[in-house]
């Protein structure tokens, strides 16, 4: 049987490797001729999504199934209230966690606005990365 402190760092880990993902997803779209503008926006939402969620899971923290930016920030601010302040900005990318996956009577996204997405996401993993173990990140 593992020790649990080896199970909680593997089950990090894999946050990290997900929310990685999303954000390569991210950015190999962008570079697309035509980019996928609202795909972009909904991976950078994952990727700052997952990492949150890596950093909840380090300190132990429960959290919902949500794709709410600002409720798990109120979570991470239970732990690190600064941290949680840092990246109250990328709360705005909790619109493209599931509007922006449907029709709907919004705009077309701007190739700015996919840019900014992904600086959001880019934004919560360097802070997290900044507050975890170096040997988790990949």
């Amino acid at each position: 049987m593992r020790p649990p402190d080896e199970v909680k760092r593997d089950l990090v880990r894999r946050w990290l490797a997900k929310a990685d993902e999303d954000l390569d997803a991210a950015k190999a779209l962008l570079t697309h001729r035509d980019a996928f503008l609202a795909v972009v926006c909904f991976h950078a939402q994952q990727a700052a999504e997952k990492y949150l969620k890596a950093f909840l899971t380090w300190h132990q923290i429960e959290f919902p199934k949500t794709h709410d930016i600002g409720e798990l920030l109120e979570l991470v601010d239970c732990v690190d209230a600064q941290l949680s302040r840092s990246l109250s900005s990328g709360a705005a990318l909790t619109a493209y966690g599931v509007e922006v996956r449907y029709p709907a009577d919004t705009p077309e996204l701007s190739e700015q606005e996919a840019r900014d997405a992904m600086d959001l996401a880019e934004n919560v993993r360097d802070a997290i990365a900044g507050t975890l173990d170096p040997g988790l990140m990949g």
